[in-house]
């Protein structure tokens, strides 16, 4: 940091204490030290209050040295005087502990304002770097990203670094299972209820989905199949990097209204104008939000993801497809760039505490294998994908891969769980709707296993 900045952050610093900007931020700083010096039991609403989040030099010195000696055991006020005596006066340390000595009870508020006061502090020390980016040459993308991560580390992250030991641990999942069983923490679930089974009721917060399939299978259909059915629960965002909003809404008519997308695309073959109105009234119900915007890279979406969490709320967030997503860095290798997205995805559904939902292709090996589902090897440029994800699923529609099967594989589609982090893999049976790009339930026997019936019964 060059002196202009420091210059600029203390000068900040003057102005938000003058004008009221942030109220009383340095005697909040005052009595936060106070507080510790006299109610040691104070310390466990400072967890997030870190020694650099103060303004004020000395402060910052007496706050940390009573987090070091309060982690070692007990202290008081003339053992943290005694270990500072080089750098402050006992007085003032005496002094400082007087300001606000007679209750902790309004510690909590007071490190929301010293925090705050630090992140103003940031933000306005953000605009000389905004300047400096504003005149260099690199692309405007990379400039704004940048930009964009300085925002974002300015955000609260929940700590998932503390340590506890195996009965904590057990006690507290004894609290998980019992919410479980109430019913107050439930899987998510997508509309397929044989799928909703194979994953213990639903998806889950916190994991990364990963659809696999080759071109034409209807990853797209699927993914926005899911999409608008959970929405009527939960917050759902769909960020489109192939199609355009335009053919995103089409394909929403065409599920939500049952409506052949073909009709839709070309009304005057007779469109029926009453099940669209259907599509627009059970749109209404609904939380289902769409961007469209091809070659995001990481940080864009987590952007995109964010602000969409902040306006509207957000559960589950699907992206159509990793494989059109851009790296940080074109000049590294894609299987590098990948690997950094997959990480990127599965944090972001950690740290949000959403579902991410990716649709992926597969390699053009794959189509090789005929009437076989894909496999996890076969995810196309990275195995980071696989490693990344809790759950992949691979969609199969045999009559695709072989247009000479009966008419009872017409509608029918395998969604193969080939990977299942936290419960069991197989197969899900589904109907598919080509008409109208929509997935179902599969009701009865699967083909396959009829025809096995019938060889077997002579028929």
């Amino acid at each position: 940091m060059n002196a202009q900045f420091m210059d600029d952050e203390i000068n900040f610093s003057d102005y938000i204490l003058k004008t009221g900007g942030i109220v009383s931020a340095r005697a909040s700083e005052q009595s936060v030290v106070s507080i510790l010096l006299n109610f040691h039991l104070a310390h466990d609403d400072c967890d997030k209050l870190l020694p650099e989040h103060f303004a004020d030099d000395q402060l910052r010195m007496i706050y940390a040295e009573c987090r070091k000696q309060h982690g070692r055991g007990a202290y008081d006020i003339l053992t943290i005087a005694e270990a500072l005596s080089d750098s402050i006066d006992r007085t003032e340390v005496l002094e400082i502990s007087r300001y606000n000595d007679h209750s902790s009870r309004a510690m909590s508020k007071h490190v929301t304002r010293v925090i705050d006061a630090f992140k103003s502090r940031k933000l306005y020390g953000m605009s000389a770097l905004v300047q400096t980016l504003a005149f260099e040459t690199t692309p405007i993308q990379e400039r704004l990203d940048q930009v964009s991560s300085a925002l974002m580390d300015l955000e609260d992250k929940d700590d998932f670094g503390e340590w506890i030991d195996a009965h904590e641990s057990a006690i507290k999942h004894l609290d998980l299972i019992e919410q479980r069983e109430n019913g107050s923490i439930v899987g998510m679930a997508t509309g397929i209820n044989d799928l909703d089974e194979m994953l213990d009721g639903g998806l889950q917060r916190g994991n990364m989905v990963v659809i696999g399939a080759r071109p034409s299978m209807g990853k797209s259909a699927l993914g926005l199949t899911i999409g608008l059915s959970m929405a009527k629960t939960y917050s759902v965002g769909f960020i489109s990097m192939e199609m355009s909003r335009s053919d995103v809404s089409d394909r929403q008519a065409a599920i939500l209204g049952s409506v052949s997308i073909s009709d839709i695309k070309r009304p005057t073959r007779g469109l029926q104008y009453d099940r669209i109105v259907d599509a627009v009234e059970a749109s209404k119900s609904r939380r289902f939000y769409v961007v469209e915007q091809g070659g995001l890279n990481i940080l864009q979406v987590k952007a995109k993801a964010k602000a969409l969490k902040r306006r509207k709320g957000l559960d589950v967030l699907i992206v159509d497809y990793i494989g059109l997503m851009s790296g940080m860095d074109s000049k590294v290798s894609r299987a590098y760039q990948i690997e950094e997205i997959s990480r990127g995805l599965k944090t972001m559904a950690k740290d949000m505490g959403i579902v991410v939902v990716c649709l992926a292709q597969v390699n053009r090996g794959a189509a090789d294998k005929g009437n076989q589902p894909p496999g996890l090897h076969e995810l196309r440029d990275s195995g980071a994908i696989e490693q990344d994800a809790d759950v992949v699923a691979f969609i199969h529609r045999p009559i695709m891969a072989n247009p000479d099967l009966g008419s009872e594989y017409t509608n029918y589609a395998l969604l193969r769980v080939s990977k299942n982090r936290q419960g069991r893999c197989g197969d899900v049976h589904l109907f598919y709707v080509g008409e109208q790009t929509k997935f179902g339930q599969w009701s009865g026997e699967p083909p396959a296993k009829k025809q096995e019936q019938f060889k077997q019964r002579g028929m």
